[in-house]
């Protein structure tokens, strides 16, 4: 009962210190990228893409909350997505690219239309083994399009876990996915000479983008701002379907 408390009480320290950075990248505005991205690059590009830029930032965001992590609540995600990855990255590099644009249109409409309404539902049960399948599910999504957030993100939510707990669960299994990912792209030979130039260019925006974060933190309404992203992503959904 103490080591649980205290390390509750490590997550909310943690969490607010990111909260004050402005470095936590909620799934919502992660996946406005793909949204855009995938209109002027290969499905195969653009999940590359995600996965460099995501070990980037949300990397340093879970080293911050490296002390607030609790192993026994990610481990069934992180062994669940290392089944799903390599079935996502395989699905990627197969798959026809109008296929998958369509696929990710379908999940940006639906987890806008979710995010933006938020129902209040718990889930009573779900266990490690609901996690497991959760992780390989949310693996196989990142793996397929670079989303390795989302999945996890509701179900976090489902399970009822305060937000700050929920914050050390979904951040560090989204970074694991994304090295996983990053891997099994790296061996199936999909990271290109032109890949890599389109990373060397889109770096100093990734870096503008969060210093730009650090200075707006507590000037913009957040509410206002998550709708915007949110109809952007619903638009954009709907524009990948045609």
């Amino acid at each position: 009962m103490i080591r649980e408390r205290a390390r509750s009480g490590r997550c909310r320290i943690a969490a607010r210190q990111l909260q004050g950075r402005r470095l936590e990248t909620p799934a919502d505005r992660r996946a406005l990228a793909p949204s855009l991205w995938l209109y002027i690059l290969t499905p195969v590009q653009t999940a590359t893409l995600i996965v460099a830029f995501g070990l980037i930032v949300q990397g340093y965001s879970v080293w911050k909350l490296r002390g607030a992590l609790d192993w026994q609540k990610l481990w069934p995600f992180i062994a669940g997505a290392a089944i799903g990855v390599p079935a996502g990255v395989a699905l990627l590099t197969w798959s026809d690219p109008r296929s998958v644009r369509i696929a990710v249109g379908i999940i940006l409409i639906l987890y806008s239309v979710y995010a933006f309404f938020r129902p209040a539902l718990k889930l009573s049960g779900g266990g490690r083994a609901g996690d497991a399948a959760v992780g390989l599910l949310n693996g196989a999504l990142g793996g397929l399009t670079g989303l390795a957030g989302i999945l996890v993100t509701i179900w976090c939510g489902l399970r009822g876990w305060p937000k700050d707990v929920q914050r050390t669960v979904f951040q560090p299994v989204a970074v694991a996915i994304f090295l996983m990912s990053a891997i099994w792209l790296g061996a199936k030979g999909t990271v290109t000479a032109e890949t890599a130039k389109f990373f060397v260019m889109g770096l100093p925006c990734v870096l503008g983008g969060t210093w730009l974060g650090l200075k707006l933190f507590g000037r913009i309404d957040e509410a206002t701002f998550r709708k915007i992203v949110l109809a952007l992503l619903f638009l954009s959904g709907v524009t990948l379907l045609f």
